[in-house]
């Protein structure tokens, strides 16, 4: 009665780290995209790049450079300096006509490599100066009069020499114009507060699940195996819920920024692309969640799952093919590249560290269940076998038998 009650406790205990685990852990992904999103300069420029790629995007950028370029430079006095005097007044209307011209242009200019290019080294130039004011590296704010901007003015540039504006109408743009705000000095001191909390919370949280998950299913003696199961159906569900709470966040994001109709696809694109890093993490914890859901299968008392596990057996108990095997799996894995965590060196080595640990213990399950099921048997050979004797027996006998 006392074990039956101890049972009971340890997997009441079980259950209630699993959920606690995976409420920490729907918080952690969200921290942890933040971090990388907001905090790495490579992913940041990445995706620069993939928004200036949307054409939406580009439309929408075209059309804020276009207003800077006409709102900061007198386009018909440049105009009339390249005119002959005899048809100097036309300026003006030549002005005019050419702002529709330069929006289609500018929208060829964003999607040259060229200037995606520039745009790419703006935003890593930006998000440098970012990171250095952030931790108190450098004197990027007081050299910028306390802002953290994205220049965009050589883009600019490029745009008014399609147009025949010539490349040096960037010079007499005002210092701010072309320029996208990142960061102001009066927000200095609560955005490096908000960063050290994010750059704690990314790993804590995301260390503090894992660690609980483990715990519940190391109490779970003798239901193991349905503790198993049951982490990886959290993690599915983990990752089906981030995916929502994703969907309904861009819903919101979308209505607040967009002022018109018209404005709603480079808004609801920019949150996608923004927002990808995140959508690729929890269908990559979905599809973790499949697979530690099949091991515990695999592991399982079906017939079908113990027809494999004797099948297998003959290549277990050898570990050179064993873990030859796991070596020819991994590669595939990382040549694949399905998922965020085999791109970065510490989720990569999580996880084969636990797809080494998933094959130990497999294979001691296997010899410990099949200890005379050696490599002479298994399918292959059976099957080798069977082919043999049909060909034997449809081999016709001679005459002098």
């Amino acid at each position: 009665m006392n074990e039956t009650a101890s049972t009971s406790t340890r997997r009441g205990i079980s259950i209630a780290l699993i959920v606690l685990a995976s409420l920490i852990g729907f918080v952690s992904i969200f921290a942890l995209w933040a971090k990388r999103q907001a905090l790495e300069t490579e992913t940041w420029t990445r995706t620069s790049v993939e928004l200036l790629q949307n054409e939406e995007i580009r439309d929408a950028l075209s059309d804020f450079l276009v207003d800077e370029l006409y709102a900061n430079v007198d386009v018909e006095g440049e105009i009339e300096k390249q005119l002959p005097p005899q048809v100097k007044g036309l300026a003006g209307p030549v002005s005019g006509g050419l702002r529709q011209v330069a929006g289609q242009a500018s929208r060829e200019a964003l999607a040259q490599p060229k200037v995606q290019a520039l745009w790419e080294k703006a935003n890593r130039a930006a998000h440098e100066q970012l990171l250095k004011v952030i931790d108190d590296e450098g004197d990027a704010v007081s050299t910028k009069g306390g802002v953290v901007t994205l220049d965009l003015r050589v883009i600019v540039a490029q745009i008014a020499a399609q147009v025949g504006l010539g490349a040096d109408v960037a010079d007499k743009l005002p210092p701010q114009a072309a320029e996208l705000e990142i960061l102001r000095s009066d927000q200095l001191e609560g955005v490096q507060e908000g960063v050290s909390l994010l750059r704690t919370l990314a790993w804590v949280l995301t260390v503090l699940t894992l660690a609980l998950y483990a715990v519940a299913i190391y109490i779970a003696r003798g239901r193991r195996r349905e503790t198993l199961r049951s982490v990886g159906i959290a993690f599915v569900a983990v990752g089906v819920l981030v995916l929502f709470a994703h969907s309904l966040a861009g819903d919101a994001v979308t209505e607040s920024l967009a002022d018109t109709d018209a404005s709603e696809p480079a808004v609801r694109a920019t949150w996608d692309i923004g927002t990808s890093l995140l959508t690729d993490t929890a269908k990559g914890i979905i599809a973790y969640g499949i697979v530690i859901v099949l091991a515990a299968w695999l592991a399982g008392p079906t017939a079908a799952a113990t027809w494999i596990r004797r099948e297998i057996t003959p290549y277990l108990r050898q570990p050179q093919l064993a873990y030859g095997g796991l070596a020819v799996l991994l590669v595939l894995i990382f040549w694949w590249d399905p998922v965020e965590a085999t791109h970065r060196l510490g989720p990569s080595l999580l996880l084969i560290a636990l797809l080494v640990l998933g094959t130990e213990v497999l294979r001691r399950q296997v010899i410990r269940e099949f200890p005379d099921h050696v490599a002479t048997g298994g399918t292959v050979k059976r099957a080798a076998d069977s082919v043999r004797e049909a060909r034997e027996r449809r081999t016709p006998s001679s005459p002098d038998e």
